[in-house]
This record gives structure tokens, C-alpha cells and sequence, in this order.
């Protein structure tokens, strides 16, 4: 087996970990980045970057500049980076979908997307039974999903919440069966209730770095149609 795959043997420890993370999380970073995110030299963060080359974790990419000057070295994580955050056991995921449409075609891959659903609307209710607001119910959210290893969290955009999540650990499922997808968007959007309008703005697997989902409050009907009346009085 990959010792550095399992172990991180050939990494830096801790903040070889850190680079990661920020690399997961906030996608491809220059050295100056990493150096002011993770507070230590920028001959420090090369030393790091180096080592975790090494150990097949990153690779650097070119990106071209805005201006006239040489391109920016940027770095990202790669096949084997990712691979470090937890997939929910991906091969076997795999196999078992491949073993459950073989026998039971796609009404039983239905069935078991649906069982998943079931219980996740039950844990997503008792993670939000105490939120009273939109905002409290889109973070307690975060908190489950977070928990569930999506390293999900919320971020406010302008009126609107930004649901983000970093990793999906059931990505390899997802791409097996992308009715996992379908299923969890339903859910978010009952979850959130009936004022909360729910979109995926970034979708991991139609080649974003992660998935985004935009949660805004649903404009009510009657305060729509009466500012409309508003505006058509003053413009008579």
C-alpha cells in the first residue's frame, strides 16, 4: 500500500496538514497566499510546498498574468490530495451501487436513495429543530453536514446565505448514481422550509472545485403584488 497515501509519511506534520486544508478549501494559492494564511516566511511555505511535492500531495500550475510580467505560480492539490479527505469508502461504494442495480435495476437504487433520504431529513429536523430564523436553520445545517464530513459551512452574500462544502465524501457514489445529488437538494430545500428559496450555484461534479448552494428568502406573493400596485399608483 502508498505509505504516503495512508500515513503522510514524507509530509511536514501539522502544517503540511494546514497547507491542505487551505488548499481544499480555498482552492489553488500562490506561496505569498499560503505564506499570509498560514502566518510563517514565504522560504518556509516553499520548504513546505517542496516536501509535499514530493510526497505526490500537490503540483504546481501556471496562471497567466493580468498584466505583462511572467505567469503566476499557483498551487493546487492533486488525485492523491484529495484522496487524503475522507471518501466514505469510495471502491466499495461503488461496488455495492454496481451489485444493487445489477440485481434490483434502477427501482432498487431508488428505493436505497430514498431510505438515505428518509433518514437524513430525520437527522437534518433535529439539527434544526431549535433554529427559528433562516439564517439559524441554514447553519444548523452547515453543522450536520460539517459533522457528515462535507467540511460544509455558511457564508453570508449579501441577503442571501452561501451553503459551501468543500469535499463530498460520497463523491464516488454520486458519480455512480447522480440521483444522490437530486436527493440531497430536495432535502436542503425542505429542510430550510417553505420561505427558503434553494439553488446549486457550483456542482462538484459537473467539474467545479466544490458545490455552492444559494439559499435566499422566497419572495411572498402578496407583498410582491402589492409593490407592484405601489409602483404602477406613483406612475400614473
Amino acid at each position: 500500500m502508498n505509505s504516503t497515501r495512508q500515513n503522510f509519511d514524507n509530509s511536514p506534520g501539522a502544517a503540511g496538514e494546514r497547507v491542505l486544508v487551505l488548499l481544499k478549501t480555498h482552492g489553488p494559492m500562490g506561496t505569498a497566499a499560503l505564506a499570509g494564511r498560514l502566518g510563517i516566511s514565504s522560504e518556509a511555505v516553499r520548504q513546505l510546498v517542496a516536501k509535499l511535492q514530493q510526497a505526490e500531495l500537490l503540483e504546481g500550475r501556471l496562471e497567466p498574468s493580468t498584466q505583462a510580467g511572467r505567469p503566476r505560480q499557483l498551487w493546487t492539490l492533486t488525485a492523491h490530495g484529495h484522496a487524503r479527505f475522507p471518501d466514505a469508502h469510495g471502491q466499495l461504494t461503488a461496488e455495492l451501487l454496481d451489485g444493487v442495480r445489477a440485481l434490483f435495476g434502477e427501482e432498487g437504487l431508488d428505493r436505497l436513495i430514498a431510505r438515505r433520504e428518509a433518514n437524513s431529513r430525520t437527522a437534518y429536523a433535529r439539527a434544526c429543530a431549535d433554529a427559528r430564523t433562516l439564517g439559524e436553520r441554514a447553519v444548523a445545517l452547515a453543522a450536520a453536514r460539517d459533522a457528515e464530513g462535507y467540511m460544509a459551512r455558511v457564508e453570508r452574500d449579501g441577503r442571501d446565505w452561501l451553503l459551501i462544502e468543500d469535499h463530498c465524501p460520497i463523491c464516488v457514489a454520486a458519480q455512480n448514481c447522480q440521483g444522490f445529488c437530486r436527493s440531497e437538494l430536495k432535502l436542503f430545500r425542505e429542510t430550510l422550509g417553505a420561505e427558503a428559496e434553494v439553488q446549486r450555484e457550483q456542482h462538484l461534479l459537473a467539474g467545479a472545485r466544490r458545490c455552492v448552494y444559494r439559499i435566499g428568502k422566497r419572495a411572498d406573493p402578496a407583498a410582491k403584488a402589492k409593490r407592484a400596485r405601489t409602483t404602477a399608483d406613483r406612475q400614473r
